[in-house]
């Protein structure tokens, strides 16, 4: 974990005590503690403060002695012997010397991992939105502890945070990752490289957690995210936060539910919670409803059935014809089941390929209809689903 820069002795930066929090809770779960030292400035007072705060601890410490780029760089590294710790790592960051030696120590120092229990696969669920609807404030509530830095200031997260926990024992990872703006305001670099980051955490998910203001509503940048994960293929859970600055009428899934309807038509499958991340209202509900969202993922489609329920459907509702010509299913199988079933996260949309007579012949609209029928037989809960076309031939 890499934590925030301690400032003891600023009383004015009303992050300050957060920063603390965050970094106490650090210290409570840490095995090790690396603690990073300027070899060329020597022992600063705070250097001093955060050592008696760590030799509290009873952790592990191990003091790392940064931009000692050269052997004339070393001023101070005697100093730092003072802390009563180990002898320290002289390192340059920036260079990478020293840093290999220092992994070495650290990993000599870790306790031996616990055996795990085969390849068990944790469901990771990224956490996304517009910046300051509450995406660290849901990240803390769902743990239950404040490991995510909260500001009221928008942008404090720049990098996704992944945590790990266990719900009713099952393996779970939580990416909290940095609010999306509308393009024309996210100009600076840093900025930039914080979306892409995200987006980067979004592909490597199982789901998202695409959390919106309940007092603002929705707006174009919820729904850009939204078609973010879908395009993605990527299962979706709509949180709705801050329910607790709303009327008690609208504090419920089911207002919100038909709410949303309009604004996310093309993610009328998606499950809607409400939640208060500063109350903790409706918190139980998030992890038991994005965990179904991405079992969801892992669903076999008997082939049988699944021929059975579009023979069905094209008799029902037979397709349009075009120049003459209508289209006809030969087959319908269900692709990747096998690649999901077997390790990594479920990178793959619920796909159905349908072998046919001619692969330009489905229109849009009989493409929802069957993607309909399907999800009303299977599921599919909170997934886009993918139909491909391939020549019966």
């Amino acid at each position: 974990m890499d934590t925030a820069g301690l400032d003891l002795d600023t009383h004015d930066d009303p992050s300050r005590a957060a920063i603390e929090a965050q970094t106490r809770v650090a210290i409570d779960q840490a095995d090790v503690i690396v603690l990073l030292l300027d070899v060329r400035q020597g022992l600063t007072p705070i250097d001093r403060d955060i050592a008696q705060m760590l030799r509290r601890s009873k952790r592990r410490v191990m003091v790392a002695a940064n931009k000692a780029d050269s052997s004339n760089e070393r001023y101070f590294a005697h100093e730092l012997l003072e802390l009563g710790f180990d002898e320290p790592s002289l390192i340059s960051a920036q260079h990478g010397l020293g840093v290999g030696e220092l992994l070495d120590r650290i990993l000599d120092a870790l306790p031996p991992s616990e055996a795990e229990a085969g390849d068990e696969h944790a469901d990771r669920l990224a956490i996304m939105g517009r910046p300051n609807v509450g995406k660290s404030s849901l990240l803390n509530a769902l743990l239950g502890d404040e490991r995510a830095l909260v500001s009221a200031t928008p942008g404090t997260t720049r990098d996704p945070i992944d945590t790990e926990l266990a719900f009713e024992g099952v393996p779970v990872v939580l990416v909290d990752t940095a609010g999306i703006r509308r393009k024309s305001s996210s100009r600076d670099r840093l900025e930039r490289y914080s979306l892409l980051r995200g987006i980067h955490a979004m592909e490597r998910s199982d789901a998202v957690l695409l959390v919106i203001e309940a007092p603002a509503g929705v707006l174009a940048q919820d729904q850009h995210v939204a078609g973010y994960a879908l395009e993605a293929g990527k299962g979706l859970v709509i949180v709705v936060n801050k329910i607790d600055l709303v009327e008690p009428a609208m504090r419920k899934p089911a207002y919100w539910r038909k709410a949303l309807a309009g604004e996310f038509k093309f993610a009328t499958f998606a499950p809607v919670v409400t939640v208060s991340a500063k109350t903790r209202e409706g918190i139980g509900t998030v992890l038991p409803t994005a965990l179904e969202v991405v079992g969801q993922r892992r669903v076999k489609i008997p082939p049988n059935e699944l021929n059975r329920v579009l023979r069905d459907a094209f008799q029902e509702h037979p397709p349009p014809s075009y120049k003459g010509k209508r289209l006809r299913l030969s087959y319908a199988t269900q692709a990747g089941a096998a690649g999901r079933a077997q390790g990594a996260y479920s990178d793959e949309t619920p796909t159905v390929v349908l072998f046919v007579n001619d692969i330009g012949l489905l229109h849009f609209s009989y493409r929802r209809y069957l993607e309909k029928k399907i999800r009303e037989r299977f599921g599919l809960f909170g997934n886009p689903l993918k139909l491909v076309l391939r020549a019966a031939k």
